[in-house]
């Protein structure tokens, strides 16, 4: 087997791009390993992504060993939304930066997204307002058109069907439907009309046909953005667990059926997780009600720092068939801070609770470290039976935005438009650690860590080679010994540091 390639994507003053290739392959001590064993770091200190060597020495003070034998979760990948924020600056930007974005992410050198999603009519990272079909009561849609999004969104989306050599599945989630079929006839908040509902189901049928018409296949929908609202800020449609899943149960279950759409998979909820058990309860209660759904999504936004093992293991245990899978995060309510790593490793960052949670929630939302809260939500949910793990905008500018309602955040990869300059941020190494070598297809699989402090996952890929993750948040450099089969290496984790041990055969 090859030696994995490695981009490093760091950015210069000079916003150059440096390519570094790992030119030697490091076999374990055991003359008689099955593995060739290759180490990558991201760390406070500098490192983002680099192929590090292993320990000379054996003494060590934390131990991990790995069980392939003992399997969980099946995994359906990783990675980003394509969202017509990140498409209108990639369009800003030279094609030079446009393609080495596009391949940061998409590539063999690079992240390797697999696992995707994008909006349904607007959001809130969106220029402005819009829906596919705006003339009011056209239960046909007659008038229907993704016009909108064939010159915005779709350019972005082909452009990474061109580099990804794997291809990647793709989640599509409404935020509303059009005002018109509401009864507050609002882009925010209200409900769907029972006099629409059989439209709305129509609705996500048409679209899936337009993109797959634009060789964009929908691998999945989630029946609405944030059922809850989102405090009625933005873009949003209300539902409670019962009207969501008899609207999936008798009009979007079997409309997709009808128009020979029952191979996409349609996902309940899509919020966040302190919600769960109340979704599922509902959703998976009997046959005929959980017929429909293949799973449940669900977003990390009600903590900065939890990430609801409870709440994760009581759904898959209420559904062991169906899909657990985190569609939405980001760091949230912040402006980029940028060319500035250090940042991102320190406990500065606030979220939208630090200032608006209730009083008996403040807890949830500490200061915190971004770095920190992607890696340990990441191996989290990972370690309790969530399929897979998007990310929120894939691009964002030195605003935080653009953002119709301001609703300023961060992505992994920061662009300045007036400069044509791009800014990786280390959450897009963070990222890496996973989407590129945690694979589609692969298996979650048993560990065990002498050091409660250091969280670690691990996973088998389709090709047999084995992923271990390891977390270190401390401010101490810790020893690793990592025992595979009849394989054991030594590494040293430096202190607040995310890393990758890949074992691969030779």
């Amino acid at each position: 087997m090859k030696a994995p390639i490695i981009s490093l994507c760091r950015i210069v003053p000079l916003v150059i791009i440096y390519f570094i290739y790992p030119i030697s392959m490091s076999m374990c001590a055991n003359t008689n390993s099955k593995y060739i064993v290759h180490i990558f770091e991201t760390s406070a200190s500098g490192n983002a992504l680099r192929n590090i060597a292993q320990s000379s020495q054996k003494s060590h003070d934390v131990s991990i060993s790995i069980n392939p034998q003992k399997r969980f979760q099946n995994i359906l990948g990783f990675g980003g939304s394509f969202t017509e924020a990140s498409a209108s600056l990639l369009k800003s930007m030279s094609e030079t930066q446009r393609e080495r974005i596009m391949r940061a992410y998409f590539s063999d050198e690079g992240a390797r997204y697999s696992l995707t999603r994008t909006h349904i009519n607007s959001c809130d990272f969106s220029l402005g307002h819009y829906a596919y079909a705006m003339v009011p009561n056209d239960t046909l849609l007659e008038h229907f058109s993704l016009k909108k999004d064939i010159d915005d969104v779709f350019p972005m989306i082909k452009s990474a069907q061109k580099i990804s050599s794997d291809g990647f599945r793709l989640i599509s989630s409404p935020w509303t439907a059009p005002p018109w079929m509401k009864d507050n006839n609002d882009w925010v908040g209200g409900k769907l009309l029972d006099q629409y509902k059989s439209t709305w189901a129509l609705y996500y049928a048409k679209y899936i046909k337009a993109c797959e018409e634009n060789g964009i296949p929908i691998w999945g929908i989630t029946v609405i953005n944030e059922p809850h609202g989102n405090g009625n800020n933005w873009e949003s449609m209300l539902f409670t667990p019962q009207e969501m899943t008899d609207f999936v149960q008798y009009q979007l279950g079997p409309t997709l059926e009808a128009e020979g759409l029952g191979h996409v998979n349609i996902l309940g909820y899509d919020q966040n997780r302190a919600g769960l058990k109340d979704w599922v309860d509902v959703m998976y209660k009997n046959a005929s009600s959980s017929k429909y759904f293949a799973g449940t999504a669900i977003h990390w936004y009600e903590s900065t720092v939890e990430y609801f093992p409870e709440e994760l293991q009581y759904a898959i245990a209420k559904a062991p068939t169906k899909y657990l899978i985190q569609t939405e995060a980001c760091i949230d309510a912040e402006v980029p801070h940028w060319n500035d790593d250090a940042w991102y490793w320190r406990e500065e960052a606030t979220d939208w609770g630090w200032d608006w949670a209730p009083a008996d929630q403040k807890h949830l939302h500490p200061k915190y470290v971004p770095a920190y809260r992607y890696a340990r939500d990441i191996i989290g949910c990972l370690q309790n039976n969530v399929h897979g793990w998007i990310d929120w905008n894939m691009v964002l500018d030195t605003h935080g935005g653009p953002n119709w309602f301001k609703n300023w955040c961060i992505a992994p990869v920061i662009v300045d438009t007036k400069k044509d300059e791009v800014y990786f941020t280390p959450l897009y190494y963070i990222m890496s650690h996973f989407s590129k070598y945690i694979r589609p297809g692969s298996y979650i699989i048993k560990n065990t860590c002498s050091n409660k402090d250091i969280m670690v996952v691990a996973a088998e890929n389709p090709d047999g080679s084995i992923v271990v993750i390891a977390f270190n948040p401390s401010n101490s450099e810790h020893s690793l010994q990592v025992s595979v089969n009849s394989t054991t290496v030594y590494v040293d984790i430096s202190k607040q540091a995310l890393q990758t041990i890949l074992f691969t055969h030779p």
